[in-house]
């Protein structure tokens, strides 16, 4: 019996408006017309106990939880999705496109929440140690997307209440992680129209997968 390929795990990162749940869904629906089977997810979230944590994450005041909380309420989201969703799905074969993941923690707490950088690679690699094949990271201006989040009024909007010098220092924070990781992390300019950002995408999955 032939041994079944792992699919490619991939994940969507940026601020808040930048436009990864369009394009993760769009990406999932180009891999699919390429014969492929690819499982759409996001964080936090992505699995039944990780779903529950979320709404303690995402909703109320934006104070709620100190940097080093917040760090560990993702990881333990993380670990559910890893295990429930993540995993099994690479295992069969399946691609998995996800809407964040452990790169939102490294930006969101672990730079611009506190100097906890350490702090949150070190929980990584313990407790879910494994990286995306390659992170499309969408690089938006952050007054743009400070709107787009607001207009939303979705509920979710405990990051977007931080205000704009907090998504500023998001936006350097995954700059910086692009360089960083030039191997995984590609940074496509969001600032453009959902078809362009889409074809820069496409291209850059379609060189992966060879």
């Amino acid at each position: 019996m032939r041994a079944v390929t792992p699919g490619l795990f991939i994940s969507l990162e940026g601020i808040d408006g930048s436009g990864k749940s369009t394009q993760a869904k769009g990406l999932a629906a180009w891999l699919r017309r390429q014969g492929r089977d690819p499982v759409l997810t996001r964080e936090p979230g992505g699995a039944p106990g990780a779903e529950e944590i979320r709404r303690l994450l995402v909703e109320g005041d934006p104070d709620r939880w100190s940097p080093e909380t917040e760090i560990l309420l993702f990881t333990a989201a993380r670990r559910d999705h890893l295990e429930r969703t993540i995993r099994p799905a690479l295992a069969a074969g399946r691609d998995v496109i996800t809407d964040r993941f452990a790169d939102s923690t490294r930006v969101y707490q672990g730079a611009t929440r506190g100097d906890l950088r350490g702090l949150v690679d070190d929980i990584h690699a313990r407790v879910i140690g494994i990286e995306p094949d390659l992170t499309l990271i969408l690089d938006i201006d952050p007054e743009i997307a400070l709107a787009r989040g607001l207009a939303r009024r979705s509920g979710e909007d405990r990051f977007e209440d931080f205000g704009l010098a907090f998504q500023k220092k998001l936006h350097e924070g995954f700059r910086a992680l692009a360089r960083q990781a030039p191997r995984r992390c590609v940074l496509i300019d969001a600032n453009r129209a959902t078809e362009a950002i889409a074809a820069d995408i496409i291209a850059c999955v379609a060189k992966r997968l060879g």
